[in-house]
């Protein structure tokens, strides 16, 4: 049986212990498990909510932190990089507010869904660069998928005055009056589109932390194994 089967057991066994060197180890031998299909001595602990995954499935950070001690946690926060984060968020956030824009433009209509892409298009991009495990990057994710909806509500206001005035989107800006687009966004505006925001925010937020599988969780054990 592997490491990451036994500890399907083990992390709800009423007789673990966290051990900073070796994980999760058994109280009554001090030591990983050395069961290969049962353990006499599992004593299930009904506290504890058992989560049952694919090995190749992701999951999020808070069931993954039972898996690992305090030093894994500061390898982890290690491998960030918040600044990177940024920089692609603001990127993802640019490209979705012009997909944003052109699809509106294109059929004249406003689709809620755009809302939820974009809000994943930049927690995704925020979590593949930052590989964040702290909430600074589920905030960014979130002000990124919020800005990048009110710049796209920006950009179809440019496209709609090019497409009236057939003119090209360069002369657009230059010629439009920007003292009145926020009366233009307030009079264009719809309950409706609160929700947008919302789910926009919520997807950016969401998809900006790092996810695990349980793979990765046994490469960081093995990894740990080997440098001691």
């Amino acid at each position: 049986m592997e490491r990451s089967q036994q500890l399907e057991f083990c992390n709800t066994c009423t007789k673990r212990k966290l051990d900073l060197s070796q994980g999760v180890i058994c109280s009554l031998t001090d030591r990983p498990a050395q069961f290969e299909t049962e353990c006499t001595d599992f004593v299930k602990d009904e506290s504890v909510n058992t989560v049952i995954v694919d090995e190749d499935a992701d999951l999020s950070l808070e069931d993954a932190k039972q898996h690992f001690t305090e030093n894994d946690i500061l390898q982890l926060k290690s491998e960030q990089n918040f600044e990177l984060a940024l920089i692609t968020g603001a990127i993802a956030s640019i490209l979705g507010a012009v997909l944003w824009a052109a699809v509106t433009v294109a059929t004249e209509y406003q689709i809620g869904y755009m809302a939820i892409a974009i809000g994943f298009l930049v927690g995704y991009c925020i979590r593949y660069f930052g590989k964040g495990i702290d909430d600074k990057f589920g905030y960014a994710g979130a002000f990124f998928a919020l800005l990048s909806c009110l710049l796209g509500n920006f950009l179809t206001i440019i496209g709609f005055v090019a497409s009236y005035e057939d003119i090209s989107y360069i002369e657009t800006f230059t010629i439009i009056d920007y003292s009145l687009v926020p009366e233009i966004l307030a009079e264009s505006f719809s309950p409706i589109d609160l929700l947008f925001y919302g789910l926009a925010v919520y997807e950016g937020y969401k998809f900006s932390f790092r996810k695990f599988t349980e793979e990765d969780i046994e490469n960081l054990k093995n990894t740990k194994q080997t440098q001691l």
